[in-house]
């Protein structure tokens, strides 16, 4: 629903502008001056504004400058009501930042008309603006991946690759001293065995991080549980993970990006928060399912975190594409609480094991 802002100082011309439009289904809101307009502004961003001109104290023009001097509300578009019709006055309209201008008494049809095309177009730019958000937001998915793929290939490469080939060395060294003692060959090959189970543990944990296997043969709440001890036998960090003993069957989607906003919100709290406890809840009520990680760390001043690396950034853009939302209250000294919400559409209840 689009929101109309009529500011008028004659009562009988804001309840004439009222019963005009509201049959078209706006939330219209009031000020009866500019004054009042400007302070209804502070809390207020309208899809349209309806501003008469002559006004007593701050005229209409003044109040449109106004707007248009303030960066949050430069582009809401703004209909002058004037029963001027002098070409001086128009032209001072246009120079104050007026969008179009209606003649006072105004024509029913001509009103509705110029509403309804102005607040569709606000719609379009909103669209606009949202297409270009998620056009911004794939790029940036399309280069965490290839940033990932590469992170892979150099440990293939680099790590994996580099042991095998000392591995195989080893090997036809081996091959060509049979004539060692046994126990010379025994130790040679006891050493093959734990470089063969080192990189064994290796492409485990690539695998794993590729894709948990069990998120898919024990589900999204084991799989959580067993990733919370594991951090916190590695760590020392305390991680007290709570769940519903009963959760919905939830989309693969929504799935693998609860456990890696739970990865993500973990080492960002290992890293910066220098906390002590951390409160792991997931739950599913009112169609949707809420993971919720607080941690009584230092804290932070949320305006600052847009610029300081934390990486909350692509968090949020992680959560968006699969259709979530992200919050976050956090303080200086005061603990984070990060809260990830996704909508549950026809939720299958099915029992998981607690």
């Amino acid at each position: 629903m689009s929101t109309v802002l009529i500011v008028d100082d004659d009562l009988t011309a804001r309840e004439t502008l009222i019963a005009m439009l509201e049959g078209e289904q706006y939330d219209l809101q009031i000020a009866k001056d500019g004054i009042q307009a400007l302070h209804t502004l502070e809390e207020l961003q309208p899809d349209l504004i309806l501003l008469d001109v002559m006004m007593p104290g701050m005229d209409g023009y003044e109040v449109c400058r106004r707007i248009r001097a303030t960066p949050e509300l430069a582009e809401v578009p703004i209909i002058l009501l004037t029963a001027l019709d002098d070409r001086a006055s128009l032209v001072r309209g246009i120079e104050a930042g007026a969008d179009d201008f209606l003649s006072k008494p105004a024509d029913r049809r001509e009103l509705t008309a110029r509403v309804r095309t102005i607040t569709r177009l606000n719609r379009y730019r909103t669209l606009v603006e949202q297409r270009e958000n998620i056009r911004h937001m794939a790029e940036h998915t399309v280069a965490a991946q290839e940033q990932e793929r590469q992170r892979i290939s150099r440990e293939l490469h680099d790590d994996l690759g580099q042991a095998l080939t000392t591995h195989l060395l080893a090997i036809r060294n081996l091959q060509e001293d049979l004539s060692l003692p046994a126990e010379k060959i025994f130790e040679r090959l006891q050493s093959l065995h734990d470089q063969s189970y080192e990189m064994l543990v290796k492409i485990r944990t690539l695998a794993r991080d590729l894709r948990p296997p069990v998120l898919d043969t024990l589900g999204l709440k084991v799989a959580m549980q067993t990733y919370c001890t594991e951090f916190t036998r590695r760590t020392h960090l305390p991680v007290i993970f709570e769940a519903d003993t009963s959760l919905p069957q939830f989309p693969d989607i929504y799935n693998i990006t609860l456990y890696r906003v739970l990865q993500e919100a973990l080492t960002n709290i290992i890293k910066h928060a220098q906390a002590s406890q951390v409160w792991v809840d997931l739950s599913a009520e009112d169609d949707f399912v809420n993971l919720t990680v607080q941690d009584n760390g230092v804290g932070f001043d949320e305006e600052e975190s847009k610029s300081n690396g934390i990486g909350l950034t692509g968090l949020r853009e992680r959560i968006t594409i699969a259709g979530g939302t992200l919050n976050i209250n956090s303080a200086p000294k005061l603990g984070t609480i990060l809260s990830a919400q996704f909508p549950l559409s026809n939720p299958v209840k099915a029992k998981e094991a607690s």
